[in-house]
């Protein structure tokens, strides 16, 4: 009888949630791409307190996936596609602590991944400047308020949704439009 793999998890935090978010709700293998805090020291922060720069909290989201449609390193191509991950503390006109690139690892193994494949890049010089990615075990994740989930599904035509989001998916070819994976 041949035994399922569960789902395993990783945070990824890219600039604004809303982004990765909407990425990873396009991708075959991924179960769920919840918007939320983590990173920081303050217990369950608001939009509005993360904002502030002051909880040292990241948008971020937390990505549910199923192995066995999608490797992590599958993950890790999207996420390092999806982003710039040699600006410190920015992702276009999003600045502030809040906006870092960073992953927060749910086990060891995803870590020593993670250090690998950040190790290729470099070696391989695939960006100009050094990658400023953050590598961090997970502690806690912080949900996002309702409002923000699921961000560019209910609002693709908000300023921020056609400005930002919807290049951003079409130059990683993926669906702008609400018909998913």
């Amino acid at each position: 009888m041949e035994q399922k793999r569960k789902n395993e998890s990783i945070v990824l935090g890219g600039g604004c949630f809303w982004c990765i978010e909407a990425v990873y709700e396009r991708i075959k293998g991924i179960e769920s791409a919840v918007s939320g805090y983590a990173g920081g020291t303050t217990e369950q922060p608001t939009y509005e307190q993360v904002c502030s720069g002051l909880t040292g909290h990241a948008e971020v989201v937390k990505i549910e996936y199923d192995p066995s449609k999608i490797s992590f390193k599958e993950i890790l191509d999207i996420f390092f596609k999806a982003h710039d991950p040699t600006s410190e503390n920015r992702q276009g006109a999003d600045v502030g602590t809040q906006y870092r690139s960073i992953i927060l690892y749910t086990t060891e193994d995803q870590k020593h991944q993670i250090q690998q494949y950040i190790q290729d890049l470099t070696n391989r010089k695939v960006y100009s400047k050094p990658i400023v990615t953050h590598i961090e075990p997970l502690k806690v994740f912080w949900p996002a308020e309702d409002y923000h989930q699921n961000y560019y599904e209910q609002h693709p035509y908000a300023g921020y949704c056609r400005i930002v989001i919807a290049p951003k998916l079409d130059k990683l070819g993926l669906p702008i439009d609400s018909l998913l994976k």
